[in-house]
């Protein structure tokens, strides 16, 4: 059920109500008491889908879209310059050179 907005033609007054597609505009204002009301068209009239298969983003303006698709490739390329080399191993595993091996060598002065 929607909202719609009201306004007053004689008082200026405006509220919204609530009510069913099939409810007859009002026509009388709860301010002053005259029927000069009149029902606008604004957000209350709109149809919102829910559910799977709806969804807000699916209809984005072309200017939104390249600007998101230059991102994504930003992130990409950030991330392959950050990436470990060829044959290299991810935190020194196997490295000889690891925290956890023990230096057998001695200092002498």
């Amino acid at each position: 059920m929607p909202t719609y907005e009201y306004v007053c033609d004689a008082c200026a007054h405006s509220f919204d109500e609530f009510q069913t597609f099939s409810d007859e505009p009002l026509t009388k204002c709860p301010a002053c008491g005259k029927k000069r009301l009149r029902r606008l068209f604004g957000t209350g009239s709109a149809i919102l889908f829910k559910g799977s298969g709806f969804y807000q983003t699916d209809y984005r303006s072309d200017s939104y879209k390249a600007g998101e698709k230059k991102e994504r490739e930003a992130q990409k390329s950030s991330e392959t310059t950050t990436s470990t080399p060829s044959g290299a191993t991810p935190n020194g595993a196997g490295s000889t050179n690891s925290a956890n091996s023990v230096s057998s060598t001695t200092k002498t002065d």
